[in-house]
C-alpha cells in the first residue's frame, strides 16, 4: 500500500476566519481524509510540529509526499528541505500544491524563482486537459471547471515540464501551466495548481480524483538499484 505523508503549513485555517470556515479540520485532514477513502496509508504532518513533522523515519516511511504552504515558507528550516530534497532525489514522490510553487522545496528542486503572476477576486478557471493520454488525467472530461479561484498567470518561472498535463485558462483572460511534471533523481515531482485556502477547491470530486492521481503516478516503482563510481567492466578486463 502506497504511504502519503500530507503536509501542510497550518496556519491560515488557525488565524483567519475565512479560511476556518472553508477548512475548519485544516486543508491537510481534508487532503488525507480523501487520500485515505481511496486506499492510501496517511499521516498528516505540519509545520509547528516538531521538525515539521518530517523526521527522518516519517520520510524514510514515506512513498509519496504531498506540500501545501503559503505565508511561512521561510520557516521551514533548511535541513529539512535538504532532508526532503535527498529523499526525492533517492525515489521518494513529491506532490505540490498551489502556493507551494514558492515553498523552499520547490524552488530548490526547479532551481529557477518559481515566480508567476497572481490575483484574488474569485474567478471562474478552466482547467483543461492538454495531455489526455496520462494517468493524472485519468477519469478527468475535458475539462475542470473551478467556481471561484485565485488566478496564477504567466509566465510561470519553472522549468519546462517534462510533461504538461492541464493548462489553467481563467475569466480575465490569463493562462498558467498547471499541471507540470518532473523527475529529479529517481524521484517524481507534480506541480498542480489549484487550491486556494479561501475556495473550498479541494472538496471539489474532480480536483481530489487529481490528486489521487497524482499520487499513484508519483509513487516509487520497483527497479533496479542504480549504483555510481568507479566500475569494473561487466564483461571482465
Amino acid at each position: 500500500m502506497t504511504s502519503v505523508t500530507v503536509w501542510n503549513e497550518y496556519r491560515h485555517e488557525r488565524e483567519d476566519e475565512e479560511v476556518a470556515e472553508v477548512y475548519p479540520e485544516g486543508i491537510h485532514e481534508v487532503i488525507a481524509g480523501f487520500l485515505g477513502d481511496r486506499g492510501f496509508e496517511t499521516r498528516t504532518a505540519t509545520l509547528d510540529d516538531p521538525e515539521h513533522g518530517l523526521t527522518e523515519s516519517v520520510l524514510d516511511g514515506t512513498d509519496v509526499l504531498t506540500w501545501w504552504g503559503h505565508e511561512a515558507h521561510d520557516e521551514v528550516a533548511d535541513e529539512v528541505v535538504e532532508r526532503v530534497r535527498e529523499r526525492v532525489l533517492g525515489g521518494m514522490g513529491l506532490v505540490v500544491l498551489h502556493s507551494g510553487h514558492f515553498s523552499k522545496i520547490f524552488k530548490r528542486l526547479m532551481g529557477t524563482t518559481c515566480d508567476l503572476k497572481y490575483r484574488e477576486r474569485g474567478e471562474t478557471e478552466r482547467l483543461w486537459v492538454v495531455e489526455p493520454g496520462h494517468p493524472i488525467a485519468d477519469g478527468i472530461d475535458e475539462y475542470v471547471e473551478v467556481p471561484e479561484a485565485e488566478m496564477y498567470g504567466e509566465r510561470f518561472d519553472v522549468p519546462a515540464p517534462e510533461t504538461l498535463v492541464f493548462t489553467s485558462w481563467f475569466e480575465g483572460g490569463e493562462v498558467f501551466r498547471s499541471g507540470c511534471c518532473y523527475r529529479r533523481g529517481a524521484g517524481k515531482v507534480f506541480y498542480f495548481r489549484p487550491g486556494h485556502e479561501t475556495y473550498p477547491i479541494y472538496r471539489q470530486p474532480e480536483i481530489q480524483r487529481v490528486v489521487g492521481n497524482a499520487v499513484e503516478w508519483a509513487a516509487p516503482v520497483d527497479g533496479p538499484e542504480p549504483s555510481f563510481g568507479r566500475s569494473d567492466p561487466p564483461e571482465g578486463a
